[in-house]
């Protein structure tokens, strides 16, 4: 089983990639919003892999954190959801977006994406949500993998040198950062992971754009006993 994959970026097609390790070429097909956040072609990249292996069919599935890959996982076990329907809610909300949404209860959200009709988002909500706390407070980025490049060589007889490079890991999302870090300051509150996550995903509904320290009040403010 192949669980991860660092080489260089060949090529982005519309639904694909094919990533260079070592000379062999593999194709990895990722959501949209994956898809978006990779380097150009030839630079290197690393993204978290699930297989799906068929006695006709041999994918690669590519996923930026392991959040991501975990919620492809879990999609997939729902009736009716395949690889295809799951791409595509994680194309639609996001790794982030399709926990808030499976928290919340929010059907509506997933039914946005594409080929999700109203009876499969329901069922998707209905089998996750005493999940999806979990996952929400998985936020580990995957670091790029080393790329390499040809020093300049000093007389045309002499071999070229390969330099390491150590490049910037790929930037995590932020609002996966700060709801995580929300969620782990609530539970070490003494709340439970899934009140935590509600809370949380509530107040990140309400203020996207709100830090972990607004989203820790708006959390306590909401598990506050009411009365």
């Amino acid at each position: 089983m192949i669980g991860r994959l660092s080489g260089q970026l060949v090529y982005r097609a519309t639904d694909h990639v094919m990533i260079d390790v070592q000379g062999v070429g593999y194709l990895v097909y990722c959501a949209e919003r994956t898809l978006a956040g990779l380097p150009a072609p030839g630079e290197m990249v690393s993204l978290y892999t699930d297989m799906l292996v068929r006695e006709d069919l041999l994918q690669l599935f590519g996923f930026r954190t392991l959040a991501e890959k975990e919620w492809y996982r879990l999609l997939c076990t729902v009736q009716g959801v395949g690889a295809k329907a799951a791409l595509a809610i994680l194309s639609s909300l996001g790794p982030d977006g399709t926990g808030r949404a499976i928290t919340l209860g929010d059907a509506n959200a997933i039914r946005a994406a594409q080929g999700v009709g109203p009876k499969l988002a329901q069922r998707i909500v209905m089998e996750l949500k005493d999940k999806a706390a979990n996952v929400l407070a998985m936020s580990t980025p995957i670091a790029a993998a080393p790329a390499l490049r040809r020093a300049a060589p000093q007389a045309a007889a002499e071999p070229v040198d390969l330099v390491e490079e150590m490049p910037e890991p790929l930037p995590e999302p932020v609002a996966d950062n700060r709801q995580s870090d929300a969620i782990s300051a609530l539970v070490n509150l003494g709340y439970s992971m899934s009140e935590a996550a509600t809370a949380v995903a509530r107040a990140a509904q309400d203020a996207p754009e709100a830090d972990t320290a607004q989203l820790i009040r708006a959390g306590l403010k909401s598990l506050a006993p009411k009365g």
